[in-house]
């Protein structure tokens, strides 16, 4: 390598991935005056929206909400056509906000990162790309996404299958028609309930192979009007002033006042209604204070959705098979559809329970069960990501002569914040495990995560520090306190992805911190204040 070429590998800080969470994080640490290289495995930006296009793919966040507030002339200027956006139009946001900004100079493209290595001699971290590139710097900031490494179940045979099978996470950028053919789809999380009426309305038969029963409620999505979009613009700051005060970062929610038994049946069952006909799953586990806390507040909303299923779905044993019974409801990401039961009762559609029926292999011609072959033109699979960590436990992330992120989280995740993790200095994470992150609006969590990680970087310039690393004592209480707060709700009960169970051998640990975005702000303010306790810091 020339000197100039080893001057150009050289930076202040690295950010890996070019998502929401990197494009804020370039654009906050420009303002710093730092040099900035981010690093993206795409050819664009956008992260999960750049990957995950398969078919009805839409954010769950009302999409005046799920956009970024930092800059009023953007949120002004950009408009959002629907309720809740598709993923091309989220897409066209990402690529909209990196050619308004200038971001792509410090992006590179189509560069997938192998490696991460800290080396206390000289302080820098060197990273390693799959082009064989090394790159240094005083800082790396991963910014790999929560749902950013799709998981392809390891089905005996997959290898022999003469049709073309997809995956949710993985989808080709150009269209793809399943106009007259046979299609099996694998799955029925949230990409599988949006996806499964768009392609039952394409193909000449769908096959869903449903494991795990889910429970989803109506996203009641819609044109948004002239006017209540200029009515949202003109109260924008005050909409994001109380998404701060909120659980969800998402404004526009009144806090429940009841709890659900306090209610009578016919008050209950109105209040379910209500939602169920606005549509929203924020607003719909809102509708009382313990549904996520209480068993029994939990059932009476389980039951509720039950019947619902048992009304649209006209065949019985198909709505027996399609009614959950193995988790509490929200305590698994509770996915928004459009007339996903009612899909059941098109004649094109059969749903295969494979908790009674398993799947024994893939076959050149399509799906084995342990009762019969289904033949197939096309597989998909909508079987979710390795989430939370997977993303960063497939980079090698280590200190020379000392530990590697693998060995350190073999029994789970622990990090101070969910923002660094103590033994490896210099790193942070944006939305890492440990922080509200996919518990909330996403874009919501990034900006705090970023906001607090740049004033970190700002203090450690100011102050003429060169090293910051989480100490180990101040992360152990972390993890107790996240793990508490856990506890004290229904979500660990159920097999999620929360707590790793879609992976096999991959520890069960309930990864979110649930006590809410507005709560954990204010704990990692006062964290700042008081010269951010629980790091420590070298000159």
């Amino acid at each position: 390598m020339t000197d100039a070429a080893a001057s150009a590998s050289r930076y202040d800080v690295i950010v890996i991935g070019a998502g929401f969470a990197g494009m804020y994080a370039l654009h906050r640490l420009r303002q710093l005056g730092l040099r900035v290289r981010v690093l993206e495995a795409g050819d664009g930006v956008g992260g999960t929206w750049y990957w995950n296009r398969y078919p009805g793919a839409r954010c769950d966040v009302e999409s005046l909400e799920y956009s970024y507030s930092f800059s009023e002339d953007l949120q002004q200027q950009w408009e959002w056509p629907e309720r809740y956006a598709t993923q091309p139009e989220i897409l066209k946001y990402a690529n909209h906000v990196a050619d308004r900004f200038d971001l792509r100079r410090d992006i590179q493209f189509n560069t997938r990162v192998i490696s991460a290595v800290f080396f206390r001699a000289s302080n820098t971290w060197k990273v390693t790309t799959n082009k064989n590139e090394v790159l240094e710097a005083q800082f790396c900031i991963m910014a790999s996404g929560n749902l950013s490494l799709p998981r392809v179940p390891d089905f005996k045979g997959l290898d022999s299958f003469k049709g073309k099978w997809y995956h949710t996470g993985q989808w080709p950028h150009e269209k793809v028609n399943f106009t007259g053919k046979r299609v099996g789809i694998i799955g029925t999380g949230a990409s599988g309930i949006q996806s499964i009426p768009i392609i039952a309305k394409e193909a000449k038969h769908l096959h869903v192979f449903q494991r795990s029963a889910n429970y989803s409620v109506p996203a009641i999505n819609r044109v948004l009007t002239p006017a209540e979009v200029k009515a949202h613009k003109e109260k924008y700051s005050a909409w994001r002033k109380e998404a701060l005060k909120t659980p969800f970062g998402i404004a526009g929610f009144p806090p429940p006042t009841k709890l659900a038994l306090e209610d009578t049946p016919e008050a209950r069952l109105a209040s379910f209604e209500k939602k169920w006909g606005t549509g929203g799953n924020i607003s719909f586990l809102y509708a009382y204070k313990d549904l996520l806390t209480s068993k029994e507040a939990n059932e009476t909303v389980c039951e509720f959705v039950r019947d619902k299923i048992r009304t649209i779905v006209k065949d019985p044993a198909v709505a027996a098979d399609l009614i959950p019974n193995d988790h509490y409801i929200g305590t698994k990401r509770l996915p928004l559809d459009t007339d996903y039961y009612e899909t059941f009762n098109r004649e094109n559609v059969t749903l295969v329970n494979i908790k009674k029926n398993p799947i024994v292999q893939i076959t050149p011609n399509g799906i084995q069960t342990a009762e019969q072959e289904y033949a197939f033109h096309a597989i998909v699979f909508a079987t979710g990501f390795d989430a939370m960590t997977g993303a960063l436990l497939d980079i090698d992330i280590r200190v020379d002569g000392e530990a590697d992120l693998r060995s350190k989280w073999v029994d789970g995740p622990k990090t101070y914040l969910g923002i660094m993790t103590a033994g490896f200095p210099n790193m942070m994470i944006i939305t890492g495990p440990g922080s509200p992150s996919v518990k909330t609006n996403m874009i919501a969590a990034i900006e705090q995560h970023v906001d607090w990680i740049t004033d970190l970087l700002k203090h450690v310039k100011s102050q003429g520090l060169s090293r910051i690393e989480a100490d180990r004592d101040a992360e152990e209480k972390w993890v107790q306190h996240v793990n508490e707060v856990g506890d004290s709700t229904l979500y660990p009960l159920a097999n999620s992805w929360y707590v790793g169970a879609n992976i096999p051998g991959k520890p069960r640990v309930f990864m979110p911190y649930v006590a809410g975005l507005d709560k954990y702000r204010v704990i990692c303010d006062q964290i700042a204040a008081e010269g951010y306790r629980g790091l420590q810091f070298e000159r």
